[in-house]
C-alpha cells in the first residue's frame, strides 16, 4: 500500500513508551503495532487526530507516500478495475 503510517520515528521523539501512546490516544498497543508494522487497511480520522494531539504533530508528520513497484501494483485489481476488463457481449 502506498501510504505507510510512520508513528514508530515521533513517539522516539517525544520520549513516550508505546503503551503510553496507545493509552493516551485511547487505542490498544495491538491496534499502534499494526498502524506500525503497515498492516492496517484504513485509519479512522479520530484515531489520526487524536495521535497528532498527544504527539503535538501534523498528519503529514505521520504518513507519507510511497511508490509501489509496478509488480506489486499489478497484481492488485479493483472490483472497478476487473468489471471493465470484461468484454461487452
Amino acid at each position: 500500500m502506498p501510504i505507510v503510517v510512520g508513528n514508530d520515528v515521533m513517539p522516539t521523539r517525544r520520549k513516550m513508551s508505546v503503551g503510553e501512546l496507545a493509552d493516551r490516544v485511547g487505542i490498544t498497543p495491538a491496534n499502534l503495532a499494526v498502524l506500525k508494522s503497515g498492516r492496517a487497511k484504513a485509519v479512522r480520522f479520530a484515531t489520526l487526530a487524536a495521535l497528532c494531539e498527544v504527539l503535538d504533530c501534523r498528519p503529514g508528520d505521520l504518513l507519507r507516500w510511497e511508490a509501489e513497484d509496478e509488480e506489486t501494483a499489478n497484481s492488485r485489481t479493483s472490483p472497478a478495475d476487473a468489471s471493465s476488463s470484461i468484454p461487452p457481449a
